[in-house]
């Protein structure tokens, strides 16, 4: 079976865990130690899904700092898909999230063109009680980009925790399973018709009770 090769974008402001992220779906590791990212770069990691086909996931860590945001074109080119990064603890980058998905679309060729582009919405750091973005603002972010642009696809949301390990292959997986699939099995995502739909535990989907169990580390 052959293989496919997917260039995944992670963006989102500085510290809000990139390459953290990156760096526990690659080699399983973490470290506390903060260094910028200058410019970007990549790594490439292979995963056979469930039904054998192997899918290579060409994952760019970019800069979150704003004087490396002109160099976007160079990097968001050729994207098949974009993680939206935040810190579940820190509003702002959360509240930037609109502006780095309209400069990736901007700087990737892809502006309005295309309003089912794949992205993926990834809160880090659950690990830490000092929550200050709730699952719900989350969701409520995915629906209203999916109004506004008019995307048939609502924006997937995840939360993880690239110290602890959680959650963290969720989201590399959804893409995986779901980007490039034909366009009549686009239609069917939300339907079961042989798309992936990530565990209640991973991806963002409550019902009216989940502001109870929002302090629960493990959950979202």
């Amino acid at each position: 079976m052959g293989k496919q090769l997917l260039k995944v974008v992670l963006i989102g402001d500085g510290g809000v865990g990139k390459t953290s992220l990156r760096n526990q779906f690659i080699h399983k590791r973490f470290t506390n130690a903060y260094k910028a990212t200058i410019g970007a770069d990549f790594i490439t990691k292979e995963i056979e899904l469930d039904d054998g086909k192997r899918v290579s996931l060409q994952i760019w860590d970019t800069a979150g700092q704003e004087r490396f945001q002109s160099l976007g074109i160079a990097f968001y080119r050729g994207a098949d898909a974009c993680v939206l990064c935040y810190d579940v603890t820190n509003f702002l980058t959360f509240e930037h999230l609109a502006k780095w998905r309209h400069e990736f679309l901007k700087q990737a060729g892809i502006g309005d063109s295309n309003p089912d582009f794949p992205f993926v919405l990834l809160g880090n750091k659950i690990d830490i009680d000092e929550r200050v973005v709730s699952r719900r603002q989350a969701r409520g972010f995915a629906q209203e980009n999916a109004l506004v642009t008019g995307a048939r696809v609502e924006m997937p949301c995840f939360e993880a925790s690239a110290k602890d390990g959680i959650h963290v292959e969720d989201a590399f997986l959804y893409i995986a399973k779901t980007v490039r699939i034909p366009q009549m099995e686009l239609d069917m995502i939300g339907t079961g018709n042989g798309s992936f739909q990530p565990s209640s535990t991973a991806r963002l989907d409550w019902d009216t009770d989940s502001d109870r169990r929002r302090k629960q580390k493990t959950c979202c």
